[in-house]
């Protein structure tokens, strides 16, 4: 908005309406400027477009009427929120406004508080728009999905295909390789940008919370619910939910979430009454749904609901041509943000090491061994020798074990030291997700809560 007064346009061509609203509207406080025709209007508006934070326009004009011009202003990319009036009101002219961008639709004579009414909200409105921008400007931006890959083209031209539209889609992929990048992707294309993007891991969630925390609660649902609680399905109205390894809910959980689609609507804990929500669903998963429906653990009613549009994101070690590119701009990123990296360069030889070496944990594998290798090398040019170096291979690994075996003299202290090196190892390649560790090394996830605490382990 303008700095001081908010400044409106009345575009009419009726001198005596014109006059009307520019007393009533500046006895309000507004600045208001008059154009008696859309031509004029637009001429005013492509002068001093910046200046106008609110258009008030009737639809019956000689020349060309209110509609066209409120398409001449949005062909144009002028924002600004326009209030149509009309003296002929029926529900097609008011539908066919808000289809072309109107944000209210008054008929004549108009009631003065519902005008007034309508253009505080209208103005209010504005300045929000104009202060998420703002914010969004400030935030860091998203990080494009790097690689040249045929795997990586298929997937960027699935994302321009699917983001446009309402449906949903279910990314499929190992830990590490960028599910929540591509649904983030799919987000900032889609109509629902300007909306949020709320994620929920559900994996990370006690089966017993995640009910709670998808639906909301009401005080006093359960012990502890001191106080009434929004869920992510109403956090995420009018953007996206983002249900991150979705493999992991329980089949309770499952159930309830199917039905929430189905409705399209959801009821907190301890609530009786439905709430509409109105979000666009985005699933991850690194497991494999069928075989999972197959052995009775996921329902495939609910996985042919949230699997409209499948994308599956090979493992970096099936794309090796992206390892040069990921690694280049990690170190870029690094150095934007950490001035020790500025003077680190890496050579033709340390990007085919990288290469030749295979990642399990993927792109965040690698991502986590580019910063490793630039806090621990000696010499700012990173060469071949340097990553070997760093980055021990698996065999020097079992040396090391030899070595651990060959210095321990207590088969319990060797136990518990090989135990502790194996723990902190799948942690990291399970960025520390408890759940989703417990499952990859077949323990239960209290164990790994009590080992943590033994061993005095910490991310």
């Amino acid at each position: 908005m303008s700095e001081g007064k908010a400044h409106i346009l009345v575009t009419d061509d009726e001198k005596a309406i014109r006059n009307t609203l520019k007393e009533i509207l500046e006895f309000e406080d507004y600045r208001v400027s008059l154009a008696e025709s859309g031509d004029e209007a637009l001429e005013f508006l492509s002068s001093r477009n910046n200046e106008i934070d609110l258009i008030l326009m009737d639809i019956k004009m000689q020349g060309i009427d209110g509609i066209q011009t409120l398409n001449e202003i949005r062909k144009k990319g002028i924002e600004c929120p326009v209030i149509m009036i009309s003296g002929h009101g029926n529900i097609e002219i008011a539908v066919e406004a808000t289809k072309k961008g109107a944000y209210d639709f008054i008929e004549k004579p108009p009631d003065l508080n519902r005008l007034l009414i309508s253009c505080r909200n209208a103005l209010s409105t504005r300045n929000l728009e104009a202060e998420n921008r703002q914010i969004r400007s400030k935030l860091p931006k998203l990080q494009p999905i790097i690689g040249e890959s045929q795997a990586i083209k298929r997937i960027k031209a699935i994302i321009d295909k699917v983001a446009p539209s309402q449906s949903r889609v279910l990314i499929t992929g190992d830990n590490g390789t960028g599910k929540e990048l591509v649904a983030k992707w799919i987000h900032e294309k889609s109509p629902r940008s300007s909306g949020p993007f709320v994620e929920i891991n559900c994996a990370a969630i006690p089966e017993e919370l995640l009910e709670s925390e998808l639906f909301g609660h009401e005080k006093g649902a359960f012990t502890g619910a001191d106080k009434k609680r929004t869920g992510k399905f109403e956090q995420a109205r009018g953007g996206t939910l983002f249900l991150d390894e979705i493999g992991d809910m329980s089949l309770q959980a499952q159930a309830k979430v199917l039905r929430a689609l189905q409705e399209e609507k959801v009821t907190p804990v301890g609530g009786n009454q439905s709430i509409k929500v109105d979000v666009r669903i985005i699933s991850a998963t690194n497991k494999d749904l069928s075989e999972e429906i197959s052995q009775g653990k996921f329902r495939e009613d609910l996985y042919h609901r949230v699997g409209v549009i499948p994308i599956h994101i090979p493992p970096l070690d099936e794309r090796k041509e992206d390892i040069p590119l990921i690694a280049k701009s990690t170190l870029e990123n690094l150095k934007d943000s950490d001035i020790s990296f500025s003077s680190i360069q890496m050579d033709e030889s340390a990007l085919h090491a990288l290469k030749d070496r295979n990642w399990p944990g993927n792109v965040r594998e690698l991502q986590n061994a580019i910063e490793r290798i630039g806090i621990l090398s000696s010499d700012a040019q990173i060469t071949g020798d340097t990553v070997h170096s760093v980055l021990k291979d698996r065999n020097e690994e079992n040396g090391d074990l030899s070595t651990l075996a060959a210095s321990s003299d207590d088969f319990q202290q060797f136990k518990e030291t090989a135990e502790k090196i194996f723990l902190i190892k799948h942690l990291e390649k399970n960025d520390w997700n408890i759940s989703q560790t417990a499952d990859a090394i077949g323990i239960q996830r209290s164990h790994i809560y009590n080992k943590m605490k033994k061993y005095n382990i910490e991310r």
